[in-house]
């Protein structure tokens, strides 16, 4: 068989580049060796998601007096009922790729794909059969998995990654969970907000250490406030499974300690899936771990593309979708704009949610640029009193020469929902005065973002 295309991987770097390859006039087949839809639709952002509102709900329920709501008797987490309706918003998703595909007309070929070199890729279908799939060009989009640590090793029992993590049994009545970026600090989140007694490890000072250090400090504040117990600057150094719960024995400045729990989650990064593919065999060069590729995701041997986890950047659903468009658009011979990886937003989807893009302050600084910088509270915001969710504030970071918006860091209710305005700002190039001068409405939470540029430039209202 011969095709124009041949995506490796169906995850969201892979289906959205084969959908706007079809559209694009070219002849696209898919290789998958899974689901459709690959680890976020089915395993990762999506079934995350729908846990991490089931947790919302349920907090609003214990909190509905504060509402004026009265409900007669006690609200109780049916963790069995949230992983099911967990599990059917995932599968509902991954239809929703077989019927895009469909009206697409991209071919689906199951099984697990090899590069053999000279424009053929061998599929290896569950049961052993092996067929040759021919096309001008190849791209790779394999994803990752969850990192494995010698100190923790993951027997899908007690020490688990965040797959298992989304189809436990029953809920644990204790945790441990090693990694606080944004996997490890949804599920601290989540599984605290249950009713799992939780304890988060961080081998870094701040919890969600990429972010900006003020929004880390707020976030590792509202955790302790809610009862998971927050460890920085800590290490697990080993793990014992043998006895009915597991026990972790954590290293911090003051010596190691033993602890013990239910499950230890590690959710400590990724690990890209480049086994097993052909790599070194047709000469595509690796480099640190990575697909080395230019600006348009061609690697070192001709025809063959890479996209996603696999590559160099953020390991993000959002920037496998952007990668996969631009790498396509190029091979049907547009001329796309290189992908800007400085103008890329970054969600953690706890209570509250934490959403960035640019640099963070410390970074504009060290990068030598003199600074305004804003800060609005929702403390001060008439919408966040109104909704009860009064935590955390917008900072916006402005070069003060020339207005740029360098960075902009949100920790709040419903700020995920709030940074694209900011990634479009940082877009089109504009400078702190438009910002402020732009009427946002009333009430909003995004006020918040007019009033914090408004700090900067010492002309705010409400505060």
């Amino acid at each position: 068989m011969s095709y124009d295309l041949v995506v490796i991987g169906s995850g969201p770097g892979g289906y959205v580049a084969a959908i706007r390859a079809s559209q694009l006039g070219l002849k696209v087949a898919v290789v998958e060796r899974s689901e459709l839809g690959g680890i976020c639709l089915n395993w990762g952002c999506i079934p995350t998601k729908s846990l991490l509102k089931s947790a919302s709900v349920f907090d609003y329920l214990k909190h509905a007096a504060d509402y004026g709501v009265i409900i007669d008797g006690e609200a109780k987490a049916d963790f069995e009922a949230m992983v099911k309706r967990s599990r059917g918003v995932a599968d509902g998703m991954s239809k929703g790729i077989h019927f895009l595909f469909k009206k697409n007309k991209i071919e689906v070929i199951k099984g697990s794909g090899k590069l053999l070199g000279n424009k053929t890729v061998e599929v290896t279908a569950e049961n052993g059969e092996k067929q040759e799939v021919n096309a001008n060009y190849i791209l790779l989009a394999t994803g990752a998995r969850s990192r494995q640590l010698p100190s923790l090793p993951q027997d899908g029992e007690k020490v688990i990654g965040y797959r298992k993590a989304l189809t436990l049994d029953k809920k644990p009545e204790s945790m441990i969970v090693v990694g606080s970026g944004a996997i490890g600090s949804e599920f601290a989140y989540f599984y605290n907000a249950i009713g799992t007694k939780v304890t988060l490890v961080e081998f870094l000072p701040t919890v969600v250490p990429v972010e900006d250090e003020e929004v880390s400090k707020q976030l590792g504040r509202s955790f302790k406030k809610s009862g998971i117990k927050v460890m920085t600057g800590a290490e697990v150094t080993k793990v014992d499974t043998s006895g009915e719960k597991v026990k972790a024995w954590i290293k911090t400045k003051k010596g190691e300690e033993e602890y013990e729990a239910d499950i230890v989650l590690s959710a400590v990064g990724i690990t890209p899936n480049l086994e097993n593919l052909g790599l070194e065999e047709v000469g595509v060069q690796v480099e640190n771990g990575r697909v080395k590729v230019d600006e348009f995701y061609k690697t070192s041997v001709d025809g063959v593309y890479a996209i996603g986890d696999i590559v160099p950047g953020q390991a993000l659903a959002h920037v496998a979708s952007a990668e996969g468009i631009i790498c396509v658009e190029k091979i049907a011979g547009h001329t796309p704009e290189p992908l800007d990886y400085g103008n890329i937003p970054g969600c953690t989807y706890t209570s509250p949610e934490v959403a960035s893009v640019g640099m963070t302050e410390k970074a504009a600084k060290e990068a030598g640029h003199e600074l305004k910088i804003g800060k609005f509270p929702f403390s001060a915001s008439g919408k966040a009193s109104a909704a009860g969710h009064k935590e955390g504030f917008v900072k916006l970071i402005f070069d003060a020469k020339y207005g740029e918006l360098l960075g902009a860091h949100l920790i709040g209710a419903n700020v995920t929902e709030m940074i694209a305005e900011l990634v479009t700002a940082r877009k089109l190039e504009t400078t702190g005065h438009e910002l402020m001068k732009a009427v946002h409405p009333h009430p909003t939470m995004s006020e918040a973002i007019m009033e914090a540029a408004a700090a900067a430039y010492d002309e705010v209202i409400h505060i």
